[in-house]
Formats: structure tokens, C-alpha cells, sequence
């Protein structure tokens, strides 16, 4: 991990987005859209859930909440959200899941993920999916089997 803040750009040139968010992630998950809940006129955003179809969603960064909490605390539902699209080649600290192992792992650089459906945190992809959008840009990682970790990652499009 690469500083405390979940985007890490000096200059970003992605879109910043204002929402109300769904449930109780937080920062450094990948959001989408919900597309059947709108509070106090902003739209609302869910973690990465894109269904069986295989659509891809558009992905939003969820960012640190307004009120000047730090980037590991959880959001609450119903609450104000900032969240952010990157553009190509942005870093980012993102939320990490082991899966799978029960134990914690060590991932390397240019370690690619893609998202977890329902958690919206990075995991390693397999080569069977579509969508690997982040490239792991720190020499180690310890990723923890129950919470998981932050990851210098750079988004690939």
C-alpha cells in the first residue's frame, strides 16, 4: 500500500461521482450503479454485482467518506458517497480478497486481478475472465485471509 488515501493521483483525470450508498462497504471497493434506488435526487450505488449475463458494470471507486473519516471506515447505508471512475493508467489503493486458501498469501508485482462479484475487492484472476482491469504495482503483498489488504494497483481499463 502506497500512503493512507485510496486514490492516489496528484492530478486525476477520471470522473468523480456523488451518490448514496447501499449497504456497508468500504472505501477502496468497486461500486456500480443501482439502478432501482434513487435517495434525495442521487443515484444509488451497490458493490460490484454484475449478475450471470457476464455485463460488465461501470466501475466506481469508492472513496473516503466526506466527513473526513480515514480510508477503513466502513460507510453506512443510506449515507452520502463520494466515489470515483478512473482513467487509464491511475493508481489507486484498493481492497484485496484472498479466496479460496483459508490462510493469508503473498501476491507480487504485476499480480492482475479482476473484481469479486458481490464484494466489489480485487482478486486474482484466473484467465477465464473478460474483465482484469488492475495491475498490482507493489513488490509485495500480504493479503489477509479473512479482512483482506489495501493493493497499490493501477487501473488498466
Amino acid at each position: 500500500m502506497l500512503g493512507s488515501q485510496i486514490l492516489l493521483a496528484s492530478n486525476p483525470r477520471g470522473i468523480f461521482l456523488e451518490g448514496t450508498v447501499y449497504g456497508t462497504p468500504s472505501p477502496g471497493v468497486i461500486m456500480e450503479l443501482y439502478t432501482t434506488a434513487v435517495a434525495g435526487g442521487r443515484d444509488t450505488y451497490r458493490v460490484y454485482t454484475p449478475g450471470t449475463n457476464g455485463l460488465r458494470r461501470l466501475p466506481a471507486v469508492l472513496l473516503e467518506p466526506f466527513h473526513g473519516a480515514i480510508y477503513n471506515t466502513a460507510y453506512v447505508s443510506g449515507e452520502r458517497c463520494r466515489l470515483y471512475i478512473p482513467a487509464i493508467g491511475e493508481e489507486l489503493n484498493l481492497l484485496t480478497l484472498d479466496v479460496g486458501t483459508g490462510t493469508s498469501e503473498t501476491l507480487t508485482k504485476t499480480q492482475i486481478y479482476t473484481v469479486a462479484t458481490g464484494s466489489g475487492k480485487l482478486i486474482v484472476g484466473t484467465g477465464e475472465e473478460e474483465w482484469r482491469p488492475f495491475i498490482q504495482l507493489e513488490d509485495s503483498l500480504s493479503v489477509l485471509a479473512t479482512t483482506g489488504s489495501l493493493a497499490h494497483v493501477m487501473f488498466m481499463g
